[in-house]
């Protein structure tokens, strides 16, 4: 038989748990929270790093000794550096196209197009001229 003092030790026990379930799920919930900000944090800094490698690359000491980071040209989409060999002689002899990688060494769709466009040769120099007439315009 329930007592009227059995009912509310039990009620008071389960009101206990639930307010200890109810803590411990705001505690976690903290923890996951802070641990995702975190997460996001070193992901955002990882990008970073990886944009501002891109741009000093030839500066850096591992980068190749054969290429003169003077004759190198940022672009930064679809490849990273055009570098013009031999520019500073003002004789260029080859042109190198570099992507810079940080982290995974994986190239995208866009890069591996470009690769294989590159090494297939399927490139091609076009002269452009613009005519006085599109500056005389009124």
């Amino acid at each position: 038989m329930i007592t009227q003092q059995n009912f509310l030790f039990y009620g008071i026990g389960l009101l206990a748990f639930f307010a200890i379930g109810y803590v411990l799920a705001i505690i976690q919930s903290k923890v996951w929270e802070e641990k995702n900000k975190q997460r996001s944090l070193n992901f955002q800094r990882g990008i970073v790093k990886g944009k501002i490698s891109e741009q000093i690359a030839p500066y850096l000491p591992d980068f190749p000794k054969d290429l003169n980071a003077s004759e190198a040209r940022f672009i930064g989409n679809p490849i990273d550096f055009v570098v013009f060999r031999g520019a500073n002689d003002k004789n260029i002899s080859e042109v190198v196209f570099v992507e810079v990688k940080t982290g995974h060494p994986h190239l995208n769709g866009n890069e591996s197009s470009l690769k294989d466009t590159i090494e297939q040769k399927r490139v091609r120099y076009v002269p452009y001229h613009v005519s006085a007439e599109v500056f005389n315009q009124k």
